[in-house]
């Protein structure tokens, strides 16, 4: 399997790690996950928990596009050193996403996002600079 696919895989397995964390707060939140209301415990969630949310939000608004970038790489056979290492370096910017949310570092987590979306879009356009 290619290193851009490694990464789709990565990136997938990303948005549930990043669950466990709104898992937890959940918890502490009402004592207890609330299996049969999820979503209305979410929306209670304030500050860490909140962040935590939010942050497992992005990551499955973000996949589809990096997904999609690969794929659109893969199709037109526009493999090489540049494709793997936009893919590698959306990983890295995803878990640095992660982490900064989940510690408030708000300019930071705009940084890194900004760095992971930019190689979505430089994947998407690999096959016009073929």
């Amino acid at each position: 399997m290619s290193i851009p696919f490694w990464c789709i895989f990565i990136s997938a397995l990303l948005i549930f790690i990043a669950k466990a964390p709104v898992a937890k707060a959940m918890k502490q939140e009402g004592g207890q996950y609330d299996n049969h209301h999820p979503r209305a415990q979410q929306a209670r969630l304030t500050g860490f928990g909140a962040r935590a949310l939010a942050a497992h939000q992005n990551s499955f608004e973000a996949f589809p596009l990096f997904a999609v970038g690969v794929l659109m790489a893969h199709v037109t056979q526009s493999s090489g050193w540049l494709v793997d290492w936009l893919a590698v370096i959306f990983v890295i910017a995803r878990v640095l996403y992660l982490v900064f949310y989940w510690a408030d570092l708000h300019w930071q987590r705009s940084l890194v996002w900004i760095v992971g979306m930019g190689c979505t879009l430089l994947l998407m356009l690999t096959p016009a600079m073929r």
